[in-house]
């Protein structure tokens, strides 16, 4: 990728981590850490990757994005608003009672959202299916879901994995956000379900390892997920709360606003002041 293309891209992104902290500011609650860490990645499927128009949100040729940690909403909708699904000011509705944005993505009310989620674990067994009806249709579009770390505690999740393997969906990528936190603290703690890679090489994936915040790594595992046979899996190495200094690796700020101050901090660190 060349140079002004990863500048493009890393512009992209710091105004999607603006979009977050509004959003969660303006609403006094909802999930930053894991949505900044995954900020990078959306700007790369939404920019770069995917085959989407949002003049169509509702083409059946799209490719097909599911956020299978819903909890990190904020990210989802600011990649959107971003791309011309609706307008970014309206990320300071974020979760207000007559908000078409609320906690957890909802394709009924939002455009370019393509699955309701939230419980986690159901995403995963959603995109499956997502996958294996575009190949029994004939069609070519792709399907990827994004899965948080310690989301892959589920059962459902290992599930979906042997599922997917069975049926060749060639066509469905998993990004697997490995920040290490989750709500209680270090997933390896809560519940350890590592080694990821080896996990999933046994129910038959393609497994691909990426930096979470370099354009160039997540461009390069793409190709190599795409081009198997395989369902395929990037295991994207990231840091919670990535861009602003007092929310990286930090597990307080799994689920929490921040007030007045902290969003001024916010903003110095992002470049808005």
């Amino acid at each position: 990728m060349d140079e002004k293309r990863l500048a493009e891209l890393s512009e992209i992104s710091r105004k999607i981590r603006v979009g977050i902290i509004d959003a969660v500011y303006s609403a006094s609650s909802g999930h930053p850490g894991g949505s900044l860490s995954i900020a990078d990645l959306l700007t790369y499927l939404y920019f770069e990757k995917m085959n989407i128009d949002p003049e169509r949100p509702d083409d059946p040729d799209r490719d097909r994005l599911v956020l299978s940690k819903g909890h990190c909403a904020p990210g989802l909708y600011s990649a959107l608003a971003h791309r011309g699904y609706f307008p970014v000011e309206d990320l300071k509705t974020f979760r207000k009672t007559t908000s078409y944005l609320q906690c957890h993505p909802d394709m009924k009310h939002t455009p370019g959202v393509d699955m309701s989620s939230g419980s986690l674990g159901q995403g995963a067994s959603v995109s499956c299916g997502m996958a294996l009806s575009c190949l029994k249709d004939g069609k070519k579009n792709r399907i990827y879901a994004i899965l948080g770390d310690g989301e892959t505690e589920e059962g459902q999740v290992w599930e979906a994995a042997m599922f997917a393997s069975h049926y060749h969906l060639s066509n469905l990528t998993w990004i697997v956000d490995l920040n290490g936190l989750q709500i209680d603290g270090p997933i390896s703690e809560v519940m350890d379900p590592a080694p990821h890679e080896d996990k999933f090489r046994a129910f038959g994936w393609n497994v691909v390892h990426a930096d979470a915040h370099d354009f160039n790594s997540l461009e390069k595992a793409f190709s190599e997920v795409v081009s198997s046979d395989r369902p395929g899996v990037i295991i994207q190495h990231s840091v919670k709360g990535k861009g602003v200094s007092y929310m990286e690796n930090n597990v307080a700020w799994h689920g929490s606003a921040p007030n007045a101050e902290q969003y001024e901090i916010a903003m110095r660190d992002l470049g808005e002041r």
